[in-house]
């Protein structure tokens, strides 16, 4: 099988290789600096790598490297990065760290103190949208959250950023799909629009001049106290979506497997952002038709992200229709991966949730790594429903020895 048929095997429940993921998702990636450490140490090109996401500052696994890693899938990338930048016309940077990477040319930044600032559309006549702090390895968030009173609140101000999508952008999806799919590898396609109150999203940091609801905690309250603010936004973003999805599917048809719908996080270390009434009555009637709309109009299947401790939701996202569950984050509360897989695993497919990125990854032994990752994939891979990758992105600083193992590890595994 190859990497399509491996992933279209696990998606489908069956039992077989688990199919390796990294890098097809903005979730699922390697900071840069762990792929420029990768491509060193297994003696590939010495060559900048593409930032395919500026705010985190993921790195692209080229089909080089991502030949040596064993991977089955690769990411259709959103025409535009999370702060409005067009994925186009790249040019070299020289990061803070001194890793020497590609960005997109209207990727705009400045000096304010030790910090690093960047505008959004690369736009330097407007407040910057983000901020890599002085030794840091990715940007954070600025929050522009202007004054409001509940009167002058205005759904559209939240919808500043969706609409319908652009001819080039629809041009663009249809040149990587193809080529994308050429390659015999599984294909996610992440088009934007169709992720509900994702609090990277709500400052708007791909907005010149944010209005509405913008600051995290505001807009967390809103969820309780602007219930029905909140239905109006979704209400009118699940339409947009809907018809965009439509014009996206006539382009791409069946070329992509996998449609990435959204990273809005439910669970904390130990609890959730909400109760799951609140999941239930607010957030999934519209993913749900989403959704449906996909399973009716398309072969797609849908992917949800949410971190954290979330054993509580996986019937309503049953409910809502997802097909794909990523990570399963085990160091939480209450994620047991053997009641996870018995309870939910016949319904689902876990993508992600191979090895812990908070403790094991980064600080334990490659032996340490090798044991956590065989029982993960003992557990998740029995009857398929399971595709490989880590908890969340690889991050910095993680040692090139550590994610070797891993990679070695899931191989061993699969042999």
């Amino acid at each position: 099988m190859n990497g399509k048929e491996r992933l279209k095997n696990a998606l489908n429940h069956k039992d077989g290789p688990v199919p390796i993921d990294f890098g097809s998702t903005t979730v699922t990636g390697m900071h840069a600096s762990c792929i420029e450490d990768l491509r060193k140490y297994y003696g590939l090109e010495r060559k900048p790598v593409k930032i395919i996401e500026s705010y985190q500052m993921l790195g692209e696994i080229d089909d080089e490297l991502g030949a040596v890693i064993g991977v089955d899938s690769t990411g259709l990338i959103s025409w535009k990065n999370m702060f409005g930048v067009e994925n186009t016309g790249w040019k070299n940077w020289i990061t803070p760290w001194g890793q020497e990477v590609l960005v997109p040319e209207n990727f705009l930044i400045a000096d304010e103190g030790n910090d690093i600032i960047i505008f959004p559309q690369g736009d330097s006549t407007v407040s910057p949208s983000g901020r890599l702090p002085e030794g840091g390895y990715f940007f954070d968030t600025i929050i522009r959250q202007q004054p409001f009173t509940d009167d002058e609140l205005k759904v559209e101000d939240n919808l500043e950023e969706y609409g319908i999508i652009e001819d080039k952008a629809l041009l663009h999806y249809k040149k990587e799909a193809e080529r994308l799919n050429a390659a015999g590898l599984g294909v996610v396609g992440a088009f934007g629009g169709t992720s509900l109150g994702d609090i990277a999203l709500v400052p708007g940091p791909a907005l010149k001049a944010p209005k509405g609801i913008r600051d995290i905690s505001e807009w967390y309250m809103s969820t309780v106290i602007r219930q029905e603010y909140i239905h109006g936004i979704f209400e009118k973003q699940t339409e947009i979506a809907l018809e965009n999805l439509n014009r996206i599917y006539s382009v791409v048809g069946e070329a992509i497997q996998v449609a990435f719908i959204c990273g809005t996080d439910f669970g904390t270390q130990n609890s959730q952002f909400c109760s799951t009434e609140t999941f239930s009555s607010l957030y999934l009637p519209y993913y749900k038709r989403i959704n449906n709309w996909i399973h009716k109009n398309t072969g797609w299947k849908t992917f949800k992200h949410s971190c954290g401790a979330v054993a509580d939701f996986m019937p309503y996202f049953i409910e809502a229709g997802f097909d794909i569950i990523n990570p399963l984050q085990f160091s939480a509360k209450g994620m047991d991966p053997v009641m996870i897989k018995k309870e939910y695993g016949a319904e689902l497919t876990f993508w992600g949730g191979g090895v812990d990125t908070q403790h094991t990854l980064p600080f334990g032994t490659p032996e340490e790594i090798k044991a956590e990752v065989f029982q993960r994939c003992e557990i998740l891979s029995q009857q398929g429903g399971f595709v490989f990758d880590a908890i969340h992105n690889v991050q910095a600083k993680t040692p090139v020895e550590n994610i070797v193992a891993m990679i070695d590890a899931v191989n061993e595994f699969n042999k």
